[in-house]
């Protein structure tokens, strides 16, 4: 596991609106609800559009295409929770949101 990069500043991700960042060769999606922050890949598995683009609430980012839902928590599809895609840990460093993401590259999904 490699260690946390700093992506933004915490204030750069707003309640309800997801952002996307790059890492390496991902691209990674964020979001902030009731004061804790979430990164999960931004290709929605089903077709690939980006969840950041989603609408954000309780908990769950629908897919700006075709309404997919999944878990901020834990990536997990809210319809079906054997479908998921890859979360990151995140933290708060001062005024910086940091994630750590694995060398290893992403599927972009997982089972």
């Amino acid at each position: 596991m490699s260690d946390f990069q700093t992506v933004c500043k915490v204030s750069d991700v707003k309640p309800g609106e997801g952002k996307t960042v790059a890492v390496g060769n991902r691209t990674i999606a964020l979001f902030v609800e009731k004061g804790n922050h979430f990164a999960l890949d931004d290709h929605c598995p089903h077709m690939g559009a980006s969840l950041a683009g989603g609408y954000c609430e309780d908990g769950v980012v629908t897919c700006p295409w075709h309404a997919w839902r999944f878990r901020l928590c834990d990536g997990a599809w809210a319809d079906n929770p054997r479908i998921k895609t890859r979360t990151y840990p995140v933290r708060i460093d001062g005024e910086h949101l940091q994630i750590q993401v694995p060398d290893t590259p992403s599927t972009g999904y997982s089972s």
